[in-house]
C-alpha cells in the first residue's frame, strides 16, 4: 500500500511540474480538482517540490497560480521497474572491465545521474548485485588518458600522430607516426588501425603499449579502400591480415561436446554431433593468428581438419612448447 502511495505521489509531482512549465498557473483549488486531493496534500506537495528538488516555486497574485521563476527548471525524474532498477545495478560490476580506460569515469558519472534522477523513495543498492553475482574479467592493461582521448581526437580531426611505442615482443620504446582511421575494442583491450609511416602499410596498435603522444598539425585523408572489415573478425579478434577468409575446420572430442554446442563461437559457423558424441564445427575467416590462439587453448580436445596452414601453425607451436620442457 506504502509503495502505490510514493507512486501516485511521484506521478501527482510530475502533473504538478508539467502544469508549472506549461504557464498554465495551476493553484492548490485547480489541482486539488484536477488530481483529486485535497488542497492541504497539494499546499505538501509543492513544499516537496522546494524542499527536496529545489524547484524555484513562486506564487503570482496576479495569475493566481504557481510558476517557476527560471523557466528552464523541470523535475529531474525517471519511472523505473523492478527488472530496471536490478539491470542498472548490475552495470556497476560489469564497468570493472573498463578500469583501464577514461570510459570507466564516464560510465559511472552517466550512472550517477541516471540514479540522482529517481524519486527519493527509490535507492539503487549496488552492493546487493555484487554479493549474489560475480564477474570474471580477463586481466586488462592500463590505458593512459592522454593517450586514449588523443587517438580519438586524431580520428575525428585526421590528424597524424606521433607516439612512443613498445612491440609485444621488444624491451624498448620506438618512435612511431601514424594516420589513425579506426579504434577497435576487442574483450576490452583497444587497439588503433591506421597508416604506419614507418613501414608504409596499415598497422594495428595497442593503445596500452602507447605513450608520450602527440596530436599534430598534419593532416591526412582516409584511403577510401580502406575498409577495417578486412582487419577484424568480430568472432575472433583483429590481426594484420588482408588474405580473403578461409574454411577453419575443427573437430573437438566427445568429453566436451556439450561446452561446444551450447555455444555460438562464430557468425559463420556450421555445427553438428556425430553419432561418436564428437562436435564438427566449420567458420570462415582470415584471422589465422587468432584462431591458433583460441583453437589451442583446447588442448588435445581439439583436431584442426583444415586448413593445412593452420595446422602447421599448431604443430611448429607445440614443438616450441616441447623445446622448453
Amino acid at each position: 500500500m506504502k509503495q502505490r502511495e510514493e507512486k501516485v505521489k511521484t506521478l501527482r509531482l510530475m502533473e504538478i511540474d508539467r502544469m508549472i512549465r506549461d504557464g498554465l498557473y495551476p493553484n492548490a483549488t485547480t489541482l486539488g480538482k484536477k488530481l483529486e486531493v485535497s488542497r492541504s496534500t497539494i499546499a505538501r506537495d509543492i513544499d516537496f517540490l522546494r524542499d527536496r528538488y529545489l524547484a524555484p516555486i513562486e506564487y503570482s497574485q496576479e495569475k493566481n497560480g504557481y510558476y517557476y521563476t527560471d523557466s528552464t527548471f523541470f523535475i529531474k525524474s525517471v519511472m523505473l521497474s523492478e527488472g530496471e532498477l536490478f539491470s542498472i545495478s548490475a552495470i556497476t560490476p560489469l564497468l570493472e572491465q573498463y578500469k583501464n580506460t577514461p570510459l570507466e569515469n564516464s560510465f559511472r558519472n552517466i550512472l550517477s545521474k541516471i540514479i540522482d534522477m529517481l524519486p527519493e523513495q527509490v535507492s539503487v543498492d549496488t552492493l546487493f548485485v555484487t554479493k549474489e553475482i560475480s564477474f570474471i574479467s580477463d586481466p586488462l592493461p592500463r590505458i593512459d588518458e592522454e593517450v586514449f582521448n588523443s587517438i580519438f581526437k586524431a580520428i575525428k580531426t585526421f590528424s597524424k600522430v606521433e607516439f612512443m611505442y613498445r612491440s609485444l615482443s621488444k624491451q624498448e620504446y620506438n618512435t612511431r607516426s601514424l594516420n589513425p582511421y579506426h579504434v577497435v575494442c576487442q574483450k576490452g583491450n583497444w587497439y588503433v588501425l591506421g597508416w604506419c609511416h614507418k613501414y608504409k602499410s596499415i598497422r594495428v596498435f595497442a593503445l596500452s603499449r602507447i605513450k608520450n603522444i602527440l596530436v599534430t598539425e598534419q593532416k591526412f585523408d582516409v584511403p577510401v579502400e580502406f575498409n577495417p572489415e578486412k582487419f577484424i573478425d568480430p568472432s575472433l579478434g583483429i590481426w594484420v591480415n588482408t588474405q580473403e577468409p578461409v574454411k577453419i575446420e575443427l573437430l573437438f572430442s566427445a568429453n566436451i561436446n556439450t561446452y561446444i554446442l551450447e555455444r555460438n563461437w562464430h557468425t559463420t559457423q556450421e555445427i553438428k554431433q556425430n553419432q561418436d558424441g564428437s562436435v564438427y564445427l566449420s567458420f570462415l575467416s582470415n584471422q589465422m593468428q587468432e584462431t591458433l590462439h583460441w583453437v589451442m587453448s583446447f588442448g588435445s580436445s581439439v583436431k584442426i581438419l583444415n586448413p593445412p596452414e593452420l595446422i602447421q601453425q599448431v604443430k611448429s607451436e607445440a614443438e616450441k612448447m616441447m623445446c622448453q620442457y
